[in-house]
């Protein structure tokens, strides 16, 4: 089942609790609610009437592009296309935008994605290094949440195309390992995207896609047994606290800060569970504490957009979100899939010769 609305929602979603969060991030909670209340921060930061993105939701879309550079160039290697799309995200990082730029899709042709917002020392370190890292051959040691961040389009990918769990899975945790060494760097990554399969393309509640990356994606790497079980064993005790009547923040405290792969998935499972019919109240519980909102965020919105869609995402959050119409091109774009000989799409994924008006 491919619902356009759960699409958009999936990236948009994201981006709303990105950029919620990023007007927050590393703020101490004594600020943090005695500024803005019991519930802390409850509308963006604009800065000159915008809702400034982070480079969580800048990666999540070069992400989709690697993924559609893949299939408008017939490669069938995504992750080779995704790490190339991820060097012109670091190129982004490292230059002002020009015409006569070399890239690898359309994105590269918008001005406003040329922006460093907070970008990861790990994803740059990495990327800057010529490196290529896998699950079996680790780039390094670092489990960072900068891996299980930018994923989501994977769980969009080829849903109607026979692809089975075990590919897409392992397609999200290679992603996050071009960057991100430690097993629990890009487990909570294939985690994210089976999840956001189940619920986007299965049609799947929020607990059964819980249910489903549990038993679905440590047995794809027995090698990682220790930290899969480690994994699984916070997503269920997520899946605990939501069903229990622990204070929201101090639930979110016992299972961590998110400044790492594995607690930014538990977070976001968490708020997802806890406020299922609600993206308000989730959005706005994912990035009131003191870790890494704008990731905590932006794996919730990811999450619950995909289940609830564009239509459960409140219209104030939409208004002033930066480049939304870029997020909804690139959505409809996965939602499509993509013709390699539509001339459009190649101008898009093919040439990077295609600009948004």
């Amino acid at each position: 089942m491919r619902d356009l609305n759960r699409f958009q929602g999936c990236l948009v979603g994201g981006a709303v609790g990105d950029a919620l969060g990023y007007g927050i991030e590393f703020t101490k909670e004594p600020e943090l609610f005695g500024t803005w209340g019991p519930e802390g921060l409850r509308a963006y930061k604009l800065v000159d009437g915008v809702a400034p993105i982070s480079d969580d939701t800048q990666m999540t879309l070069f992400t989709g592009a690697g993924l559609l550079t893949d299939r408008a160039l017939g490669r069938e290697d995504p992750i080779f296309s995704i790490n190339e799309a991820y060097l012109d995200w670091y190129r982004t990082q490292r230059a002002a935008f020009s015409p006569a730029h070399t890239g690898h899709s359309w994105l590269m042709n918008v001005p406003a994605l040329y922006a460093a917002r907070l970008p990861g020392t790990t994803c740059l370190g990495a990327l800057g290094a010529g490196g290529m890292g896998t699950p079996e051959q680790p780039i390094n040691d670092s489990k960072g949440c900068g891996g299980v961040m930018r994923v989501a389009p994977i769980g969009l990918y080829r849903g109607d195309t026979g692809t089975d769990f075990a590919y897409i899975d392992r397609l999200g945790a290679g992603a996050a390992a071009l960057t991100h060494g430690h097993p629990l760097g890009w487990l909570s990554a294939a985690m994210l995207v089976d999840m956001i399969h189940c619920v986007a393309q299965e049609d799947a509640s929020l607990p059964e896609a819980v249910a489903h990356a549990i038993a679905t994606v440590p047995p794809l790497y027995p090698r990682a047994e220790q930290d899969a079980a480690y994994q699984s064993e916070l997503l269920e005790q997520a899946v605990t606290l939501a069903a229990g009547t622990q204070k929201p923040l101090d639930a979110i405290h016992a299972l961590g800060e998110g400044w790492v792969g594995e607690e930014a998935l538990a977070i976001g499972v968490y708020c997802a569970l806890r406020c299922p019919d609600s993206f308000e109240d989730a959005v706005i519980l994912s990035v009131n504490h003191r870790g890494d909102s704008d990731s905590t965020g932006a794996v919730l919105g990811n999450l619950l957009g995909a289940k609830l869609g564009l239509q459960g995402i409140p219209e104030r959050f939409l208004r002033d979100l930066e480049l939304k119409d870029v997020i909804l091109t690139l959505a409809q774009d996965l939602w499509q899939g993509g013709n390699p000989e539509d001339p459009v799409f190649r101008a898009k994924y093919a040439d990077a010769t295609w600009a948004p008006a």
